[in-house]
């Protein structure tokens, strides 16, 4: 029936026709073609992200594990400075990996590097040659309260101060000079409940012990190693 009602077309009519089918299948190879271009896409952006997910997994279990190593070698340490203090020594060995540098030539930035942290790929933390900034948590002093406070440490004016916030730092609310600043170490103790014990670590000076709280591992590893730099209280050890 089809044939006998498309033979009573024209030539003209039945030409149209052709173009129209012929323009029908082009539409639907390019939509197919459309089709399979957007499922390619969706496959390499599923396997980027897989392999994302895979690295930040991987650096995440590399940070977990030097954590933990880093935590068993200040317990270590710990317990070799509470024995010698048994045994009747007056001084034991700090508890940092670095003793003070008071060097005007020193580069803070380049030691914390090659001392193997990723400063680039630390945002929680802006290090230059002098100086070091950042947000952490610290525990109040009279009131065992944790408040967030912007830390700057300086080489050029000796301190590590803090602030209530990043925007002005001309009136500090609290710090320390270099002279001071007797150990830094990990909160092995943990004798006040912090937000994140994992990432606590204590400033100790003349009068009293800070207690901090990094927003990363990461973070805590380089703001010890950071503040270690202007221990000068720990000149009693050497």
């Amino acid at each position: 029936m089809s044939i006998f009602y498309i033979s009573n077309f024209t030539v003209e009519e039945r030409e149209r026709l052709a173009d129209m089918e012929r323009l029908l299948r082009e539409a639907q190879a390019e939509k197919q073609a459309l089709l399979e271009q957007q499922e390619r896409l969706r496959m390499v952006e599923h396997l980027q992200f897989e392999e994302e997910h895979r690295k930040r997994e991987e650096l995440e279990r590399k940070l977990h594990d030097e954590s933990l190593r880093r935590e068993e070698l200040v317990l270590n340490q710990v317990k070799i400075r509470e024995k010698s203090f048994r045994m009747g020594s007056k001084q034991a060995r700090p508890l940092t990996r670095f003793l003070p540098n008071r060097s005007t030539e020193f580069d803070l930035r380049h030691h914390v590097e090659v001392n193997g942290h990723n400063v680039e790929n630390c945002h929680h933390v802006n290090l230059t040659k002098t100086t070091c900034r950042g947000m952490m948590i610290k525990m109040g002093g009279r009131i065992k309260t944790w408040r967030k406070r912007w830390f700057v440490f300086s080489r050029t004016k000796r301190s590590f101060l803090y602030y209530a916030s990043e925007k002005d730092e001309s009136r500090p609310k609290g710090g320390m000079y270099f002279q001071a600043i007797q150990e830094v170490y990990f909160d092995h103790l943990r004798p006040h409940k912090s937000p994140n014990p994992n990432l606590t670590f204590c400033v100790k000076t003349r009068e009293r012990t800070y207690f901090l709280v990094a927003p990363s591992p990461e973070a805590m590893r380089i703001w010890m190693d950071v503040i270690v730099t202007g221990a000068e209280g720990y000149k009693e050890f050497i």
